[in-house]
């Protein structure tokens, strides 16, 4: 099964990062679901929960702004500020 690396960066550190094998998050056009094979996008981000699947469970951030990128199952999000509490690290 394929899988996507993710990376969840604050501004002031990285918060997580490993493989998932779905990413969900809320953008300035609507809500977003990635899965591995996604093609590349990069998306600006407005408040809210960012849903990583990993490991068989969901793991849950919320973000105030930012942005997430794809590129070759490579997922990026990168936000001023990160609420990592639900993350479960």
């Amino acid at each position: 099964m394929s899988t996507l690396q993710v990376e969840l960066v604050a501004a002031d550190r990285k918060v997580w990062e490993g493989e998932a094998t779905q990413v969900s998050a809320r953008s300035i056009d609507g809500d977003l679901g990635i899965l591995p094979g996604h093609t590349p996008i990069l998306a600006v981000l407005v408040e809210g929960d960012v849903r990583i699947h990993a490991e068989g469970a969901v793991r849950s951030a919320h973000i105030d702004t930012g942005f997430l990128s794809v590129n070759n199952d490579v997922v990026t999000i990168v936000a001023e500020d990160v609420d990592a509490s639900k993350l479960g690290l």
